[in-house]
């Protein structure tokens, strides 16, 4: 937090790569690592998402931890016995000082984890989305999209960088701020954008091209939690975002298409950000709307073209112990 009550988010993380050629010491190798997420996180779900797109169930398997977490980390309390199957841990804070026992900064989701060494081996975010997409592709599916493509990198990052300045750490930096002026500076840079994006959208399918791509997992991400948390619980409260008719219809579309919808647990979503953040929401209590049923309504968005998956298909189910209960039944 700065002196002027803007939230300043840590972006220091381990930045240790799983490569092709495992020249930071770790190949990519079938079974070898864990994905660890939590439903609730945005982040995290990126790599969820992503992973499910791209069909690596099968080579990097993942571990959930709960929606609610202490000062020391991420607990895999829906686990039978409070400990994560594969890594034998009870808190996601064991592998990361296996890695560095004095490990001085917050311990964050996504992180994948070396099963041998029980360490993790990197929690950079923006980073393993696109080593999945880059750096795995030996272990892909067949029909797998390419969520990265090199000519589109650099419109892919342009916008990615603006969404996460304005809209994925915006929504943040509107809930965390400490004084009133942070907050409306924060307000009105997340609207503009969101505008910006509406307009962006209003005659597109997709950010960037005509298929998705790692711009369109970055942005929704944010957006399916929009209503459910940051609209009431942040202040980010103009118009919810089944108010913006370009956004709502976009983040439907999405929903709507296997490998995002299936990923959200919106009890778990609500109960990480209602009762984790006691600076903000003192009395820990969850509310029980808004009602999910509408991200399952016509979007009308396949009359724009595009194509999800460009040449490639649709994943297949996830995995059975992997399926969100209570998630609204996908179309």
């Amino acid at each position: 937090m700065s002196d002027d009550g803007e939230f300043k988010r840590d972006l220091n993380y381990i930045s240790t790569r799983i490569t092709a050629d495992g020249r930071d010491g770790y190949p990519v190798e079938p079974g070898r690592y864990r994905l660890v997420i939590a439903r609730a996180c945005p982040w995290a779900n990126r790599a969820a998402i992503v992973r499910r797109l791209l069909g690596l169930e099968p080579v990097l398997s993942m571990g959930i931890a709960g929606p609610v977490h202490d000062v020391r980390s991420w607990s895999f309390d829906l686990d039978p016995g409070g400990r994560d199957p594969v890594l034998g841990i009870e808190r996601l804070q064991e592998a990361f000082f296996k890695r560095q026992p004095d490990y001085p900064r917050g311990i964050t989701v996504p992180a994948i984890v070396d099963i041998p060494t029980g360490a993790v081996v990197t929690n950079d975010f923006k980073q393993i989305t696109i080593d999945l997409s880059t750096e795995w592709t030996a272990h892909h599916r067949a029909g797998a999209p390419d969520l990265y493509p090199e000519a589109l990198s650099d419109e892919i990052e342009d916008v990615a960088e603006k969404v996460f300045r304005d809209v994925n750490n915006g929504v943040y930096k509107c809930g965390f701020a400490s004084s009133q002026k942070a907050y409306e500076e924060a307000y009105q840079r997340l609207f503009e954008r969101l505008d910006w994006l509406s307009d962006r959208l209003s005659g597109q399918r997709y950010l960037v091209g005509d298929t998705i791509t790692e711009a369109d997992v970055r942005l929704w991400t944010t957006l399916v939690r929009f209503d459910a948390v940051y609209h009431g619980h942040f202040k980010c409260n103009r118009q919810k975002l089944a108010e913006m008719p370009v956004l709502w219809a976009y983040a439907r579309d999405l929903f709507q298409t296997p490998g995002f919808g299936d990923t959200i647990d919106f009890a778990q979503i609500k109960e990480h950000y209602y009762v984790v953040h006691t600076m903000i929401n003192p009395t820990q209590i969850v509310p029980v709307g808004p009602d999910p049923s509408g991200w399952l309504t016509p979007h009308h968005r396949e009359q724009l073209g595009g194509r999800p998956f460009g040449d490639g298909t649709p994943p297949g189910p996830p995995p059975e112990h992997e399926i969100v209960a209570d998630s609204p039944d996908q179309p």
